[in-house]
């Protein structure tokens, strides 16, 4: 055997193991044809087939991302919204995605632009632009349900963009605009409101502490001038007491209370009154002042006679 023809039989022996020996990555699997029939489903790692008899199709079990194109969809109301949204799939099933979906990029593509309008079309405009949320959970179980058979498993549906036409975005504009200046009109006659009411609240309470504050002055000042009032009696009362008493221990005659009677009348007299009222006791008092002249004559000439007695005495 010749050196070519060795070189013949060993790059034959390569061409064959290159052909019958697979590697799969963790994250694949294969599906085995054997002369175009399904024979078996592979998992990662080292394959070995029959070359020229089995082929080996690699499944890609990772996540993957669909981009649906923009299109524009009518909502409930009759306005036309420009719609699109990403897709997230994993395959579950190799042997479904291979056999039972020919382009699944493009089967779901159109899958989920047919279902958003269905899903926008029953949706006003309002509800469209503020329920993403919703929208992106019903367009995904409808996915996933639809593509269960084509061996793929919808993770999730995200609506990237809405947009409405450019009068709707102005008008809507306005409108928020118009809103936020009412609310702000709103907070400010409540601001102003508030401010008025804890002003008057104020004012009554500083009324109340005023009106306090004077009735404590006058109380104390009221019970201030009782309780002088009280002590000046009292000393009065004690006065008139001790001169009473003096009095009593003195036993004044007749004749000294009218002397005192007389100078008090003199001192009345002195005022520069125009009337003068004398009490009902005057009568009384006038008479035992005549008495008093009375006796003190009687004593002079009394005394007169004994002067005179007593002269001729001498004599």
């Amino acid at each position: 055997m010749d050196i070519i023809t060795l070189g013949i039989i060993l790059l034959v022996l390569l061409i064959i193991a290159i052909k019958g020996i697979k590697i799969l990555r963790p994250y694949e699997k294969g599906v085995v044809e054997r002369l175009g029939k399904y024979q078996r489903t592979v998992e990662s790692g080292l394959v070995v087939i029959i070359p020229f008899i089995e082929t080996i199709r690699k499944v890609d079990l990772r996540e993957q991302v669909v981009d649906v194109p923009p299109q524009e969809v009518i909502t409930k109301d009759n306005t036309v919204v420009v719609v699109d949204c990403v897709i997230f799939y994993e395959v579950v099933d190799p042997f479904n995605a291979v056999y039972n979906v020919v382009n699944f990029y493009q089967a779901i593509t159109k899958l989920a632009q047919t279902n958003l309008r269905n899903i926008i079309g029953d949706l006003e405009l309002d509800q469209t632009l503020t329920s993403r949320e919703m929208i992106n959970t019903q367009l995904r179980e409808v996915l996933d349900e639809a593509t269960d058979k084509w061996g793929t498993k919808v993770v999730r549906v995200e609506i990237q963009r809405i947009e409405p036409p450019k009068d709707i975005v102005e008008a809507m504009s306005k409108q928020m605009k118009a809103e936020r200046m009412k609310r702000a009109a709103i907070l400010e006659a409540e601001g102003y409101k508030q401010s008025e009411i804890k002003k008057a609240e104020g004012d009554k309470q500083a009324a109340i502490l005023e009106a306090e504050g004077k009735a404590e002055a006058i109380k104390k000042v009221a019970d201030a001038d009782k309780y002088q009032e009280i002590a000046i009696a009292e000393g009065e009362a004690k006065a008139i007491l001790n001169v009473y008493g003096a009095i009593h221990e003195g036993d004044p005659t007749n004749d000294l209370i009218a002397i005192k009677y007389l100078e008090s009348l003199q001192k009345i007299a002195d005022g520069q009154a125009t009337k003068l009222f004398l009490p009902v006791e005057a009568t009384g008092i006038l008479s035992s002042i005549a008495g008093i002249s009375e006796v003190l004559n009687d004593e002079n000439r009394t005394k007169k006679q004994k002067i005179e007695e007593d002269m001729s005495a001498q004599n």
